[in-house]
């Protein structure tokens, strides 16, 4: 089978034939490293990559202690892992010039996690300086480049993840998120992002174990790829006590046997947010497909009117309790936003952190009651489209001004603080061909539900085989 064949296969299709021997590792790590020759020069999406332990993962595959018949394993699909995670023996710069040299001795707990289950990692995809940010660029490896438009940017901070999947160089890859960073990168690049509740997939050794708002998560082109991919990572660890025990049903089945949804709710803004008009009809018209199937589409939201004030609390805390070492010991290695969320973080006191709190938790309890009548919340995943590769940030949208670099992703990061189930599916196209990507949201714990209604959306809108592309170098009509 020729390799440009291999690369376009789904990573169902792939694991199918793998199962079934009809192709093997090997075959799929030459293929995927083929296809990076060709498209990286372009986009920069994978720039560690580690062929050599790739292949000795595959030989000793036939005498993996997991499980294959475990309805995660992968059988040898090579993956992607994104920088801010250990891999053993693999360069992890975590896009740092402090880490630049840096070879773990341990993987992450997902990182076992997805090997245990016949994942053989194969690249590590780029990501900002710590993650912080939503365009993909850091001083070790620079700038990773849209490849629907490489001029414009592919978001982030799982942007080296999106972009891979994108152009075909793997098939599944991992991304985190705390503010949005696996929604937008998704929405970018055309691809599906999704941000699972806390607690489904392990997360460390080391980690602040209190923390719900960073999460790791799956990444695909599909649904039913990120279903396999979720299989794959998700489960209860010792090291991590706020892990979820396995679901009774693998989460595969939610596509195959896709439950509907009984009523969706629509809200452009969640209600306080400026959106770029076209980005909002984009939406709009793709979460209005659900009406065709009978099920009514209202305009509807939680009131999300504190959440910035909320957010950048919080986020302030976790920087500080991160990161506040680096800051005594190597600030002049830190990019001035990573500087100012930890500031940020030293200037809290006990009453701001418990104001922050309280209010979380009345925001929790306005989603929990919403949810009982909605299944479905649909937004846009972000604000605005693909921008600029060399703009850093949004700063303005329409009459709004931001006055810091991450709230212009308030869309999706109002949601990371509910513990809620989310993902970013592709809904269309602007006129120019930039892609737009629908925020699908429901209940905490909702993977599955989550899932039926994105494979059932995905289903009618028509656009799950956008991906992989070549990249281009100027604005393209979008798919006909």
């Amino acid at each position: 089978m020729p390799l440009s064949e291999l690369t376009r296969m789904t990573a169902v299709e792939a694991v199918r034939r793998l199962k079934a021997r009809e192709i093997q590792p090997a075959d799929l790590i030459d293929a995927a490293m083929a296809r990076m020759d060709e498209v990286e020069p372009a986009v920069n999406a994978l720039p560690t990559r580690c062929p050599e332990r790739a292949r000795a993962a595959a030989a000793a595959l036939p005498r993996h202690a997991g499980d294959p018949d475990a309805p995660g394993w992968l059988a040898g699909l090579p993956v992607a892992i994104k920088d801010l995670l250990n891999v053993a023996g693999v360069r992890s710069t975590q896009g740092s010039p402090i880490f630049a040299d840096h070879i773990p001795e341990r993987s992450d707990l997902v990182v076992e996690t997805l090997e245990q289950r016949g994942g053989i990692v194969l690249a590590k995809s780029n990501t900002p300086e710590f993650g912080a940010g939503a365009n993909t660029f850091n001083p070790v490896f620079g700038k990773t480049r849209n490849p629907w438009n490489t001029s414009l940017t592919c978001g982030g901070s799982s942007g080296g993840s999106a972009v891979a999947l994108a152009t075909g160089e793997v098939w599944l890859a991992s991304g985190s998120d705390l503010g949005g960073s696996l929604r937008i990168p998704a929405s970018f690049c055309g691809i599906v992002g999704m941000r699972p509740s806390p607690g489904r997939v392990a997360r460390g050794p080391n980690y602040n174990i209190p923390d719900d708002l960073a999460i790791e998560g799956p990444m695909a082109r599909n649904v039913a790829d990120v279903a396999l991919m979720l299989d794959a990572m998700a489960g209860p660890a010792a090291e991590d006590p706020t892990t979820l025990p396995l679901p009774a049903l693998p989460f595969q089945d939610a596509v195959r046997n896709p439950t509907r949804p009984v009523r969706v709710a629509f809200s452009p803004n969640l209600g306080f947010l400026p959106v770029h008009p076209e980005v909002a009809e984009v939406a709009e018209r793709a979460a209005r497909r659900f009406e065709a199937m009978g099920i009514p589409v209202d305009r509807a939201t939680p009131d999300f009117s504190d959440a910035q004030e909320i957010f950048q609390t919080l986020r302030a805390l976790f920087f500080v309790t991160d990161k506040a070492e680096l800051l005594r010991t190597k600030r002049d290695q830190l990019k001035p936003d990573v500087i100012w969320n930890i500031e940020k973080g030293m200037k809290l006191d006990a009453d701001a952190i418990g104001r922050a709190v309280r209010a979380r938790s009345a925001l929790l309890a306005r989603v929990g009651r919403f949810f009982q009548t909605y299944d479905v919340l649909l937004t846009p995943a972000v604000i605005v489209p693909p921008f600029d590769v060399d703009t850093v940030s949004v700063r303005k949208v329409g009459d709004v001004e931001f006055d810091n670099y991450i709230d212009w992703l308030s869309i999706t990061y109002a949601l990371s603080m509910t513990r809620c189930a989310s993902l970013s599916l592709p809904a269309g196209f602007l006129a120019d061909g930039r892609p737009v990507g629908l925020q699908m949201v429901t209940r905490a714990n909702g993977e599955a539900p989550l899932l039926s209604a994105a494979w059932l959306l995905e289903e009618a809108l028509g656009l799950r085989d956008l991906v992989p592309i070549d990249p281009r170098t100027g604005p393209a009509l979008p798919p006909s």
